[in-house]
């Protein structure tokens, strides 16, 4: 890719990022910018600051290595949290800076990266990592994230800290709650590549090299993710109560956290509720099931099979009966195109060529492998951390995407990776059976 055109892409990706996290923020009431909706994590305000924080600790100050304007700000606004020793963050909203700070900091990071962008001749010698436009991909693709992030967050508010800003979910609550009928799909024995080749102009995280081909002995999967109402039965049939269908961190977790439904589900009397994003709704009982890894692995005991390994999904995703594999999947409920998931099965277009729905969009999948590196792995140098500082076995990989994943994020190659109790993001998944 010729420098201007490379320029211009990155131009438009970033413009695309930020105007999507802008949008995000504009849903927050005044009052909301100090709560903290996810116990593990921070307060609102953080984010304001990390987006723009991360760009010009990345692109500014490592590839550019231009002198700080405001150090204690790189400094607050640099790094999140993912607690896995149940400590949880003690700040007061008075601990944090005035909004009009972190706003007036945005703006200048915001000029400043630009400026880098319009005068970076792409030219790794002389500019660190900015070869192929690397720095400011990490640049778009971890505001992306957080694009993301910040949606399953806000889910957590109370709706009074919130304005709706998108008629889009109109569009989703009124379609009819038509349930897919279970069935499974044979998958043929046959090969899986799985990560991707180092190429100058195909950016990638650092996990996701490299490329490499792996054999998926036979097995049998569900066309389509568990619903709501699938996983009432097991709710019903006091799932959450029979030890044998847990493992023991797992129950010790149910136990402890009084868990005896999915988060996103409200008992009201005898009928159930779900909570959306702007209100709550008579439980969709078709659209498939968001829940932790815990839960959806006591689920698939309870039913005598398995969650898919990584390799199975890939294998189911991407591959053919042909034996030629898909690079991604072009269509599904992705891209922030609703704030909310369609029914299983609904769209014809997201299906792989084996038969299975919704692989990618409508939902994260949850896989049974830990997160882990590949043969050949190597540390982002500029972000040391980024992927090794999960390789804890806490961590399990998710494939796919959620309505609110950006496509960027959708490229075969892409791994998600969350801790198994943790029941807040949209994630869901389907059974195997060997």
């Amino acid at each position: 890719m010729n420098t201007e055109r490379l320029r211009d892409t990155i131009r438009q990706e970033l413009a695309f990022a930020r105007m999507q996290t802008d949008r995000l923020f504009e849903v927050l009431a005044p009052a909301a910018i100090h709560e903290r909706p996810i116990p593990e994590r921070h307060r609102l305000i953080f984010y304001l600051g990390h987006l723009e924080a991360f760009d010009w600790n990345m692109v500014c100050r490592t590839s550019f290595g231009m002198p700080s304007f405001n150090a204690d700000f790189d400094r607050l606004f640099e790094f999140g949290i993912d607690p896995v020793d149940g400590k949880l963050p003690q700040d007061v909203p008075g601990d944090w800076p005035a909004v009009r700070e972190i706003l007036s900091y945005k703006d200048r990071v915001r000029d400043k990266v630009d400026r880098l962008l319009e005068r970076a001749t792409f030219d790794g010698a002389a500019e660190p990592f900015v070869e192929g436009g690397q720095i400011f991909h990490v640049a778009i693709e971890h505001r992306l994230m957080h694009a993301e992030t910040l949606s399953y967050m806000f889910q957590w508010l109370d709706g009074a800290l919130k304005r709706q800003v998108s008629s889009l979910d109109a569009s989703r609550t009124k379609q009819a709650d038509v349930l897919p009928h279970p069935k499974s799909v044979r998958i043929p024995g046959g090969f899986a590549t799985l990560g991707q080749e180092r190429q100058q102009e195909s950016f990638g995280w650092d996990n996701e090299f490299q490329a490499h081909s792996v054999f998926v002995p036979e097995f049998s999967i569900d066309a389509y993710d568990v619903t709501n109402y699938q996983f009432l039965e097991f709710v019903q049939a006091d799932g959450y109560n029979e030890r044998s269908f847990w493992t023991s961190e797992d129950w010790g977790w149910i136990q402890q956290s009084g868990i005896r439904h999915p988060r996103f589900w409200i008992p009201r009397g005898e009928r159930w509720f779900y909570r959306n994003m702007f209100e709550e709704i008579p439980m969709p009982g078709s659209w498939p099931v968001y829940v932790s890894y815990a839960e959806a692995s006591a689920y698939a005991r309870w039913k005598g099979k398995s969650i898919p390994t990584e390799s199975q999904y890939h294998r189911a995703a991407f591959g053919s009966p042909d034996g030629t594999e898909r690079m991604a999947h072009a269509r599904g409920n992705f891209n922030f195109r609703s704030w909310s998931p369609e029914p299983s099965g609904a769209s014809a277009e997201a299906v792989s060529a084996f038969g299975v729905f919704d692989l990618v969009g409508n939902g994260w999948e949850w896989t049974s492998s830990l997160f882990a590196p590949f043969d050949g792995f190597q540390r982002f140098p500029f972000y040391p951390g980024y992927s090794a500082d999960f390789f804890d076995g806490k961590h399990y990989v998710l494939k796919g995407a959620s309505p609110r994943t950006a496509s960027l994020l959708t490229r075969r190659s892409f791994r998600n990776w969350f801790q198994p109790h943790y029941p807040y993001i949209y994630a869901t998944f389907r059974c195997v059976e060997n």
